[in-house]
């Protein structure tokens, strides 16, 4: 069984507006309505769980009855950090799915532009090595600062080998469960994403198709480029 787990938590203080970037609506319908579509439409999701702010809940259930989200089956509050919030929802499929193999799809609820070609090369590229990472090729030059604060800096990395993470991100969830219990019983609670996590135990990741339109909505910025995307057509001379 595939399910998708949707975190969606964040109080978007970024985005400087009045209610969750999550609930922003583009074209009537609210961000995260836009990614569960993606979810709801692909042959290969069978179910949907949603970390969600709290006080929120009711809100989204509303919102998956208007625009007939019938996959979203589980909704669970998000934790302190982003880490703990994926470990909720990991926690609330596995409370669900008792002794069920289940293969986990995490997305970050404000990534709307997540197409069928991504999601299906994540679980294809899953099936082959065990986990998958979205991620892009780096096309700028990075430098490394030489400390948080710094505005200078005399080191700069080969983009060459370089990649941009993105999500989905693709497990199994006994194993990604696992990985989380051990990070808590260590005391690691702040990491950003379960890709890191494999990192700092020791695990390789595994690279499927990303995009740069696969974007994550966090500015206002990132607001405008989404709405261009969403009205955008690609000219019919364009070479795919």
């Amino acid at each position: 069984m595939n399910i998708a787990l949707l975190t969606a938590s964040g109080v978007g203080s970024r985005i400087k507006q009045d209610i969750p970037k999550q609930f922003i609506h583009v074209d009537n319908k609210p961000i995260i309505i836009h990614t569960l579509e993606k979810f709801q439409y692909h042959p290969e999701i069978d179910e949907i769980c949603v970390v969600i702010l709290k006080g929120w809940e009711e809100m989204l259930r509303s919102y998956a009855r208007q625009f007939n989200i019938t996959k979203l089956k589980y909704i669970v509050n998000g934790g302190a950090s982003g880490q703990l919030s994926i470990y909720n929802g990991l926690n609330e499929i596995r409370k669900q799915r008792p002794n069920q193999a289940v293969t986990v799809v995490i997305h970050d609820g404000n990534r709307p532009l997540v197409s069928n070609e991504i999601i299906s090369d994540a679980l294809v590229t899953y099936k082959e090595f065990g986990n998958a990472v979205a991620a892009i090729p780096c096309t700028e030059v990075v430098f490394v600062l030489e400390s948080v604060e710094g505005t200078q800096s005399t080191e700069s990395l080969n983009r060459d080998v370089l990649r941009r993470t993105q999500t989905p991100h693709v497990y199994d969830l006994d194993a990604i469960l696992d990985l989380h219990n051990q990070a808590l019983e260590k005391g690691i609670s702040e990491v950003a994403a379960s890709c890191q996590l494999m990192q700092l135990f020791g695990n390789p990741t595994y690279f499927s198709l990303g995009s740069e339109k696969n974007l994550k909505i966090t500015t206002l910025e990132d607001l405008e480029i989404f709405k261009a995307l969403l009205k955008s057509k690609a000219d019919d001379w364009l070479k795919g």
